[in-house]
């Protein structure tokens, strides 16, 4: 309970009394009404019908996503990228919808393979977990290390059912990516079952992920996918497309802009990005949410230079970022960015914009991204950025490190992992 009532202080911070209200209500109403469906109880046998239907198609395995992240949240991550890519690799997914960005209230199909389900509709899973149980293939759970929702009893009621445990650890575990005061009790059981247990397949983003693991429960069942790029989405734009008066009227202003878009959290350097501005030399644009209070602990708005104009949806995102000079990542060094495998890193990338980052550990692997290791020589890398950005040799270094990173390899992997132990 007291994760909830923190989780709910943040939420109201983010979105304001009004926002908080509306996330509120479409809470209430996805997790306690819509778990009871008159639909799906008056008329099991359509949607069984329907069940049935999507699991005859054709496909290796089934992969339920379980975690709480929208699959039309704006800005599009991780989980739609791999659910999308394992869909386009003979997986037959079920996207775990949140009612307050899909609006789904029973299943839907999105593509090939890939469909929006709303396992929070109690009869509705009850008629899938019976269907499943007729398929004579692989099944998968699949879920964030950052997923508080579900418990490892409830990982027990799918081993219990023939399915593999499929855990994707993605981030340092810490209170401030969960979005709560203390660590929620559901993430820190799962963290502690998987690092017991080496019949879980475990899928590590970094380095120091993996580290973990290995002393832990050694290197059965464990795969390296770090995050990536849909690299051909990155490569095609619309000539028509406008950028509304407030970012046009950046760029009428002359000066080079330096861009960033992401969370704007605690781990996010303000000091330096304030020390970028005021050199007098760029416009500094941020685009993204408020995940914490530390925007306004650290920001006024009213610095000379610097620019926050929210979240964009990822549909027009690289636009902005694509009229900007030099990229950037401006992260403090602590435990959750040294795990940290950004992923705008390589939307960079493909972008074909030069890169600047703090000293993470992840982004020191790529030869195309220029590392400053404290202020000074942040500001040093920059500079040097703006002379790069024409440099052809360089934009070919980006275009490759985009390519090799495209997400359908990182899916690749998780695939290779559990067909191992397919018959």
């Amino acid at each position: 309970m007291n994760e909830k009532l923190s989780k709910l202080v943040n939420v109201y911070r983010k979105n304001g009394f009004l926002g908080f209200c509306r996330k509120l209500h479409a809470y209430i109403v996805a997790n306690y009404f819509n778990k009871v469906s008159l639909d799906v109880i008056l008329r099991p046998d359509f949607y069984r019908s329907e069940i049935q239907k999507m699991l005859d198609a054709d496909y290796d395995r089934v992969v339920l996503w379980r975690s709480s992240f929208g699959y039309h949240v704006p800005l599009f991550q991780r989980p739609q990228h791999i659910s999308s890519n394992l869909a386009k690799n003979r997986c037959l997914v079920l996207y775990e919808v949140t009612t307050m960005t899909d609006k789904v209230k029973t299943l839907q199909k999105h593509s090939e393979n890939l469909w929006l389900f709303n396992f929070n509709n109690l009869a509705l899973s009850r008629i899938l977990m019976e269907e499943l149980g007729r398929i004579p293939k692989p099944r998968y759970v699949q879920l964030y290390s950052t997923d508080w929702k579900l418990s490892v009893q409830d990982i027990g009621m799918y081993l219990r059912g023939g399915f593999g445990f499929i855990y994707e650890y993605i981030d340092h575990i810490s209170p401030e990516l969960a979005g709560t005061k203390t660590l929620p009790v559901n993430i820190t059981d799962k963290y502690d079952y998987v690092m017991s247990c080496d019949d879980v397949y475990v899928v590590v983003t970094a380095d120091l992920l993996a580290q973990d693991v290995i002393s832990k429960r050694g290197t059965r069942r464990l795969a390296r996918s770090s995050n990536g790029v849909d690299y051909a989405f990155f490569q095609t734009y619309d000539a028509n497309f406008r950028f509304e008066p407030e970012f046009q009227q950046i760029l009428d202003r002359g000066k080079p802009i330096i861009c960033y878009y992401g969370a704007l959290a605690k781990w996010f350097d303000y000091d330096l990005v304030k020390k970028i501005a005021a050199t007098g030399k760029y416009s500094v644009v941020l685009f993204g949410i408020k995940y914490d209070e530390s925007f306004d602990e650290n920001l006024t708005g009213m610095e000379e230079d610097l620019y926050f104009l929210g979240p964009r949806d990822y549909q027009v995102l690289k636009y902005y970022a694509r009229a900007a000079d030099v990229l950037m990542i401006p992260f403090q060094i602590s435990d959750i960015t040294r795990s940290t495998n950004p992923v705008k890193v390589f939307e960079y990338m493909a972008l074909h914009k030069p890169i600047v980052t703090t000293d993470m550990n992840e982004c020191r692997k790529y030869s195309s991204v220029l590392i400053g290791t404290d202020h000074d020589s942040f500001l040093q890398k920059l500079d040097e950025a703006m002379t790069m950005r024409d440099d052809p040799e360089y934009l070919a270094l980006l275009d490759a490190q985009a390519r090799e990173n495209d997400w359908s390899h990182k899916a690749q992997a998780i695939i290779d992992m559990i067909r191992a132990d397919e018959p």
